[in-house]
């Protein structure tokens, strides 16, 4: 069998070449990583999780019209997804202070904000994903004042549809963040989700208790990553309804 071409591998996937022009294969590794990697560990079935998690939430958003790279899930590990052009920024919405924003501006964790707040990092990890400002981006010609628009329209419907989505099996949704890629149709372009949302990408709160069901829990030592994520795939009915949280989960299709 011919070996696959690899065209990047990041923290937590890497990239292969597609079966069909346009397409990539995006594999799910079970790395672990914060505070720009200097913290690190290998969390097994984190992979198979994000997967299934990741298509579960690409696939809702195509149902309520909000475009995304994901076409289908090969494997346990695998999925397959248009190839684009990635814009290099992390947009984050927040919903409640945590994190970067609440040390940055003082403000307690948990507390509510006024309305969610439209963060933008670059994304470079030598830099530690800097947070930049909307004149950063366009000085720099990182995205046009269209691109930034669409993008934030983008984030702010996804923000809605998880939110209600994650509220509805007892779970607030403090933040997140996603990218943006351009899918090329001639001279025309459309930006579209691309990348993953999975736990890795979203802060994850239990509504009657405070605990933590993201990536926090590795960063801060709050217990085992993939208990949490099993339980967020177990609420969402990802896992059977009687799951327990195990190291190697069973994933129904």
């Amino acid at each position: 069998m011919a070996r696959r071409k690899k065209i990047y591998e990041g923290k937590a996937k890497i990239l292969y070449e597609g079966p069909e022009p346009g397409t990539i294969v995006q594999y799910f590794k079970d790395d672990a990583t914060a505070f720009n990697a200097e913290k690190r560990d290998v969390i097994e079935g984190k992979g198979v999780l994000n997967n299934r998690l990741s298509e579960f939430f690409m696939t809702g958003l195509g149902t309520v019209g909000v475009p995304t790279h994901f076409l289908k899930r090969l494997n346990m590990r695998e999925q397959l997804v248009r190839q684009v052009e990635i814009i290099p920024l992390e947009i984050i919405v927040r919903n409640l202070a945590a994190g970067t924003m609440a040390k940055r501006l003082g403000l307690e964790e948990g507390e509510a904000l006024p309305r969610p707040i439209v963060e933008y990092c670059l994304k470079d990890d030598k830099l530690g994903d800097p947070l930049v400002s909307e004149e950063h981006i366009f000085a720099f010609g990182w995205a046009s004042q269209q691109d930034l628009d669409d993008m934030v329209a983008l984030a702010l419907r996804v923000n809605d549809f998880m939110s209600g989505l994650m509220y509805g099996v007892g779970i607030k949704l403090v933040d997140f963040k996603i990218e943006v890629g351009r899918l090329w149709d001639g001279d025309f372009q459309r930006l579209i989700v691309a990348d993953e949302i999975s736990p890795d990408s979203c802060r994850l709160w239990d509504i009657e208790t405070g605990q933590k069901l993201d990536k926090d829990v590795f960063r801060r030592d709050l217990g085992n990553l993939a208990d949490a994520y099993t339980e967020v795939a177990r609420r969402l009915g990802v896992l059977p309804a009687n799951a327990t949280p195990i190291i190697k989960p069973t994933l129904i299709n």
